[in-house]
């Protein structure tokens, strides 16, 4: 059974992944309820875009108080309707609320420039103010932070908020709803809406709305930009990843093992920033694979909620197929040293850690984003021959390297393509108040996600001209 299934033409079913049974129902959104949605959030936007910033910020202090006392309630919801480890549920909800904290800021966020005598006795200065509707379309695999990267900062700079979740996982955004009008905020400022591509497609085509924000696959991401182009919104679409992790002969240490290994398979590898791909250069990999390939042997999978598990299921029977059919294709080509086919509950929709040795840089194991929990090692003999290979990819998320060389990390920093970079980190994320994002057909647009970017992506300026 799928993660999220149809029962009813109005119906979704969300399930857990680990074992099928119903977790909820949310009802799905038709036409008159995407249109009933903008023009409530359109008319609540009249007033909320008029209450001082300081008041707004206000709010936001009461939401961050509210989430942190429920955040592991939030944690759970999470992992049972993604099928995440606690801790990283756990993780991923703290992720949300520092976007809160971030938001708590736009006092100062919004300020804008000024400068006096810019001609005899004119001056000028530039201010921020909210564009009206957005909306957010937000995937299965963070639930409830990639919401949290959108609404907090969209509504604390005056816009109103449509969140559209991922069917597969739309419980965690209906908690933040619940928990966000528990915090005294005004009806409507912030909604969520359920369905498919027609709902997404509504919403981005309605006169009411202003902006876009997206995360998902490229494919998807590519279409919502041309789609949000198309209707005069403004857009940011962050798409997929082949994330990159250059281990240096001088880098293989427990340390680096664990970085790889979270990277790699925390979350069942179902995450933008995973490492999917190990470039061990020169003798590297001779001491890291060993490593890996004892370390995965030892992984328990299971469910969240199971003693002593570590890695829980993909989100559906579909995700499940795919990724065991990359692993039966890349046994014609790669040597296989950890194979998650094996040693697997034979309940949910369950992958182990996977691992390729030796894998051709060209082959689809290499350069397709399987998005679980597969890992292939590259080996190469020099760091330029590393940062040249991972150039090649078509995406720019994010990319590591792991060495005790600070000329390395210098080098590695300033030549590779991503947009995300880590030295001795397996997850390069960025904290809230910096922008997360790529490069390349990993973004579609021209801003990322929150951080400064975010308040310029929710704002517009304005600059006036004065003479007295």
């Amino acid at each position: 059974m799928t993660a999220a299934t149809n029962v009813a033409s109005n119906s979704i079913v969300v399930t857990n992944p680990a074992n099928g049974k119903e977790l909820g129902r949310v009802t799905r959104a038709d036409a008159a309820a995407v249109d009933r949605a903008v023009r409530n959030a359109a008319k609540a936007f009249s007033s909320w875009s008029e209450v001082p910033v300081v008041e707004r910020a206000r709010r936001f202090f009461k939401l961050q108080v509210l989430l942190e006392e429920h955040l592991d309630e939030l944690a759970r919801i999470v992992s049972n309707e993604n099928g995440k480890m606690f801790a990283d549920a756990r993780g991923e909800v703290r992720r949300g609320i520092e976007c809160v904290e971030f938001a708590c800021g736009m006092p100062s966020l919004l300020m804008g420039d000024s400068l006096e005598g810019i001609a005899r006795g004119i001056d000028s200065h530039t201010i921020r103010q909210p564009l009206g509707v957005c909306v957010g379309i937000t995937p299965f695999n963070f639930p409830a932070m990639i919401p949290c990267w959108m609404f907090p900062v969209a509504i604390a700079a005056g816009n109103t908020f449509i969140v559209k979740p991922s069917p597969q996982t739309p419980l965690s955004a209906e908690r933040l709803l619940q928990l966000f009008n528990e915090s005294g905020f005004p009806e409507h400022v912030l909604q969520v809406v359920h369905g498919d591509a027609d709902v997404v497609e509504a919403l981005i085509a309605h006169e009411g709305t202003a902006a876009v924000s997206f995360v998902g696959s490229s494919a998807i991401a590519r279409r919502v930009q041309a789609l949000a182009v198309e209707h005069h919104k403004r857009v940011t679409a962050l798409g997929g990843a082949k994330n990159f992790l250059i281990v240096m002969p001088d880098g293989v240490d427990h340390a680096t093992l664990d970085g790889i290994l979270g990277s790699a398979f925390g979350a069942a590898g179902e995450r933008c920033l995973a490492g999917s791909v190990v470039i061990a250069v020169g003798e590297a990999g001779d001491t890291l694979v060993p490593m890996l390939q004892a370390a995965t042997s030892k992984m328990k999978v299971a469910a969240w909620d199971t003693d002593g598990a570590q890695m829980g299921p993909v989100i559906s029977e579909q995700a499940r197929a795919r990724i065991v059919g990359y692993i039966e294709n890349g046994l014609r080509t790669s040597e296989l040293i950890a194979d998650g086919r094996k040693n697997v509950p034979s309940e949910g929709t369950f992958v182990g850690p996977t691992i390729f040795d030796r894998v051709d840089p060209g082959s689809e194991l290499a350069r397709d984003e399987i998005f679980g929990p597969v890992l292939s090692i590259v080996r190469v003999r020099t760091l330029e021959e590393a940062i040249e290979l991972a150039n090649r990819s078509a995406y720019g998320n994010a990319a590591s390297i792991f060495t005790q060389s600070g000329a390395a990390a210098q080098t590695f920093a300033h030549s590779i393509q991503t947009g995300m970079v880590g030295v001795n980190i397996g997850v390069a994320a960025p904290m809230a108040f910096f922008p997360f994002g790529g490069i390349k057909d990993s973004i579609f647009g021209d801003m990322r996600m929150h951080g400064k970017d975010g308040v310029a992506f929710y704002t517009q300026q304005k600059v006036v001209i004065t003479r007295w």
